[in-house]
């Protein structure tokens, strides 16, 4: 099972029809994490997981910075502390 497996399983109920309740499930979870605890659950991801996430994450990286731009004028941003981008 994989790891995004096992945080849905755990918070599948208080996951409803709003984006922003990931969010806070996400955000919370990764702040107890040390770099080495995030390290290990990338080492323990496939291939094509990794890529997966590098690239979700360069396509939100790459609106924000249109955002910045004005480029992109009426994107929806999640809201991300920055200390984790």
């Amino acid at each position: 099972m994989s790891f995004v497996d096992e945080v849905y399983s755990l918070y599948r109920d208080q996951l409803n029809d709003d984006e922003e309740d990931a969010v806070a499930i996400v955000l919370s979870i990764l702040e107890e994490q040390s770099r080495e605890d995030v390290m290990k659950l990338i080492e323990q991801m496939s291939d094509d997981e990794i890529i997966q996430m590098l690239g979700v994450y360069l396509v939100e990286m790459l609106k924000m910075k249109m955002v910045q731009d004005g480029k992109l004028p009426n994107w929806k941003q999640t809201v991300v502390p920055p200390k984790f981008h």
